[in-house]
């Protein structure tokens, strides 16, 4: 029987990241994939493939507002087919490239399904003909399989039929309507994909409003984008039936104490994810789960001191760059554990990011102003739209706003929100500001090329500091 030091479970973004660091520091490692394909849901069902489509239908819309910049544009047409093929291309590439890594001979990978015998023995199934060991032995274990689409129980939804953003991301053929559940970045995404097409796309939300955990006005403002467009969203729902009917398939719902409905071709899923963690046989393991997710501290250590835990099984964040971090600090705490080391390496979710690639885009990082409001710490706030700046005005981009979030005493930035074109890119230089604990004086001070976005982001600052 083979013993590692360090065995992962999920070869995804945080298991891969959690491999790689634990054997760069010279740990024996091990890597089990028991899914069908290799590369994690970021690569093959996540991030890559619906950026892959969105960007394709971003650029049609575009192309649709060319008259704008006086620009004659004959009628456009958008070739659902080769859409498809371009973003099947892109993912082949980079799901070869992570193959590629875990297979590369740094520690030993195994495609299997992985069940706990016991706090440190496990048992192996084997995935497609690739033969491996009955079980294999670890000193430590950093759990990483992921997360998977939760449906939950709403009456005639299964009877009905629907699609999830995995059946999505695969249609090669136009739809006429769509109706969306849901109101995160996965439903937005998809909403405004589908629409830019030309699909009839009704969004329907039980909250009061969209990307619910953040603040309204930021929400209001791509709610507002949404209408302008002509999507239709329902805020604040109940959803209460769905029904096939020959016209299509009806949603039954409540809205501002009105029962009302909406036919469409086709319902989008989208109502959240829940933790991978059927079939680990976790309670062999003594490691315990809380509301579906391993239970872990800041040092990713879950109930079981030896076994780790990285990425969606653990959360609390779904996205990919906290993923990649919880899985390198895991491997190195775990690789300190071997070596009776404390374990003190600790996740900083200060600088939490979160972007929706939608348009306009928005992106967040650090504290919001609901943030600071349950902290009880005084903050200061200011913001500055895009319909005043002159780069966005020539670029034809005026939805949108810049927000900071700044301590009231010492100045310093707690948080910045953008919703506005590019601002998955600018958000970044925020990341560095908060990284660094600059004030609103500091980062005024920084000089700012014109005409650009980035120069926008002076503003909010200049009118805390002048404040």
């Amino acid at each position: 029987m083979k013993e590692y030091d360090v065995v992962v479970v999920g070869g995804g973004s945080a298991g891969y990241a959690a491999a790689r660091t634990a054997a760069a520091e010279g740990g024996r490692v091990a890597v089990v994939e028991g899914g069908s394909q290799t590369g994690g849901l970021c690569i093959l069902r996540g991030c890559m493939p619906t950026k892959a489509l969105l960007e394709s239908a971003h650029r049609f819309h575009a192309i649709q507002q060319a008259g704008e910049f006086g620009l004659n544009v004959s009628r456009a047409t958008a070739d659902w087919k080769k859409i498809q093929a371009r973003k099947n291309r892109l993912i082949a590439g980079f799901a070869g490239y992570r193959r590629k890594q875990l297979e590369s001979g740094r520690f030993d990978f195994y495609r299997a399904r992985a069940c706990f015998k016991d706090p440190h023995l496990l048992e192996l199934t084997a995935v497609g003909r690739q033969a491996v060991p009955a079980q294999i032995r670890g000193q430590t274990f950093i759990l990483a399989t992921g997360s998977e689409v939760a449906v939950q129980n709403l009456p005639g939804l299964a009877e009905t039929g629907f699609i999830t953003s995995d059946e999505a991301i695969r249609l090669a053929r136009p739809l006429k309507s769509l109706v969306v559940l849901g109101g995160g970045a996965v439903a937005l995404e998809f909403a405004q994909y589908f629409h830019h097409l030309g699909v009839r796309t009704t969004l329907i939300q039980r909250s009061a409003q969209v990307l619910s955990s953040q603040d309204a006005d930021l929400a209001g403002e791509l709610t507002d984008s949404f209408h302008d467009e002509g999507l239709q969203v329902f805020l604040g729902t109940q959803l209460e039936g769905f029904a096939r009917e020959k016209k299509g398939k009806r949603v039954l719902f409540r809205h501002q104490g009105r029962r009302r409905s909406v036919v469409a071709e086709e319902i989008l899923y989208a109502l959240g994810r829940r933790p991978v963690v059927a079939g680990l046989g976790l309670a062999a393991a003594g490691v315990r789960v809380r509301d579906g997710a391993i239970q872990v501290k800041r040092n990713m250590q879950s109930s079981q001191p030896h076994i780790f835990a990285a990425g969606d099984v653990c959360g609390p964040f779904e996205v990919v760059h906290v993923a990649v971090a919880q899985g390198e600090t895991a491997a190195r705490n775990a690789l300190r554990l071997i070596r009776g080391e404390p374990v003190r390496e600790r996740m900083d979710y200060r600088l939490k990011m979160e972007v929706v690639f939608t348009e306009p885009e928005v992106a967040t990082v650090g504290w919001s102003e609901k943030d600071a409001a349950r902290a009880g710490r005084a903050v200061r706030v200011a913001k500055y739209p895009f319909n005043d700046h002159g780069k966005s005005m020539i670029m034809g981009a005026r939805r949108g706003f810049v927000k900071f979030i700044a301590d009231a005493k010492s100045g310093e930035i707690l948080g910045a929100q953008i919703v506005g074109p590019h601002a998955s890119d600018l958000i970044h230089e925020m990341v560095v500001a908060l990284h660094y604990r600059a004030t609103v004086k500091e980062f005024m001070s920084i000089p700012h090329y014109h005409p650009t976005l980035a120069e926008i982001l002076t503003y909010p600052a200049e009118e805390i500091a002048g404040g």
